[in-house]
């Protein structure tokens, strides 16, 4: 067993400040994803910092009509809250689609869009792996990637973002409200995440000592009609090898509005903003529903590997967001 230091403040600012002067030091909240890092010996900190009791574990309203969720919240009380599950149902089903239940009792708001890839390989610290040890190489290169991205991706990571909530928060706009060393700022769901390019360490824009203590789901009608669809090898705890959300409206028969985004095929929650632009305006139907796929994907690149490669993603997405569109735009006509 490898020692550190645990220290519990007493308020956020302390936490942020306590990390921010210890370079080996991390956040602990409800420790899902870092515990098996622990044992994995993935990461090993100097200081962990419990911030499980410093930040709200409410869900409240906004002065916007939207909903604000403290990064202390547990996934499974968000996934159970009323409004969440009239007003914003994609981020329910998204939640419960992820993990287990008992995991789903531990895991924070705060936490879950922060967890880091599952590709084995990552895990598996007898390998190189560019976002474990920069400059070491990426073993997937070849290897298995059957759970690996088609977007987006780079010569150094092949790597894919693993949480469900975090599809559904990008879909929905969300804010993510965070306390750093210098101050507070607001930083958009979409921007939180980075692509690999040359440093696939860095999962997203926060810097050391940045703890998120809020996100804000802004109000949005077309989020009444939403839904998340997720497509994996087994039916309950694992992981998506393509998943789907969405949300519409619908006036006189013609999408006013869609929003998409896509899990399972990149190294942060994918925004399809192509796809929306095909959609926006027009009617439904399968064959506009691929086009839109088919615009998002037109710069898919599978990955080959010793398994048979990750190809068959470009279908599965293709036919995981036409039936999502379908049954959204047929319950909107009943």
């Amino acid at each position: 067993m490898k020692p550190f230091t645990l220290d519990r403040p007493e308020t956020a600012a302390d936490a942020v400040s306590a990390v921010a002067a210890a370079p080996s030091a991390a956040y602990l909240a409800g420790g899902t994803n870092l515990v098996d890092h622990l044992k994995l010996g993935i990461t090993a900190p100097g200081l962990l910092v419990d911030v499980s009791r410093l930040t709200s574990s409410d869900v409240r309203e906004d002065d916007r009509g939207g909903l604000v969720v403290g990064a202390g919240v547990r996934n499974s009380d968000l996934a159970a809250d009323r409004r969440v599950r009239e007003r914003y149902p994609v981020l329910a089903e998204a939640l419960l689609s992820g993990a287990s239940g008992q995991l789903r009792n531990m895991a924070t708001t705060g936490g879950n869009p922060l967890q880091r890839t599952r590709c084995v390989y990552f895990q598996d610290v007898s390998t190189p792996c560019n976002k474990r040890a920069p400059g070491s190489g990426c073993s997937a290169l070849g290897g298995y990637t059957r759970y690996h991205a088609i977007l987006g991706a780079s010569e150094h990571c092949v790597a894919t973002h693993p949480s469900d909530m975090a599809v559904a928060l990008a879909v929905l706009d969300a804010e993510v409200r965070v306390l750093g060393p210098d101050g507070e700022r607001v930083v958009a769901f979409t921007d939180l995440h980075r692509l690999p390019g040359d440093h696939p360490e860095r999962d997203t824009v926060l810097g050391h000592g940045d703890l998120i203590t809020e996100i804000a789901l802004p109000p949005a009608a077309w989020a009444r009609r939403s839904a998340y669809r997720k497509v994996r090898d087994r039916a309950s705890y694992a992981f998506a090898l393509v998943s789907v959300a969405a949300g519409v409206s619908l006036v006189d028969g013609v999408l006013e509005d869609v929003r998409v985004a896509l899990g399972g095929v990149a190294h942060k929650p994918w925004r399809a903003h192509r796809a929306e632009a095909v959609l926006r305006g027009a009617r439904p139907s399968r064959e506009v529903f691929l086009a839109a796929a088919d615009a998002e994907l037109a710069d898919a690149r599978p990955v080959e590997g010793a398994d048979g490669g990750n190809a068959f993603k470009v279908p599965l997405v293709r036919r995981t967001l036409a039936a999502v569109l379908r049954d959204l735009t047929e319950e909107a006509d009943r």
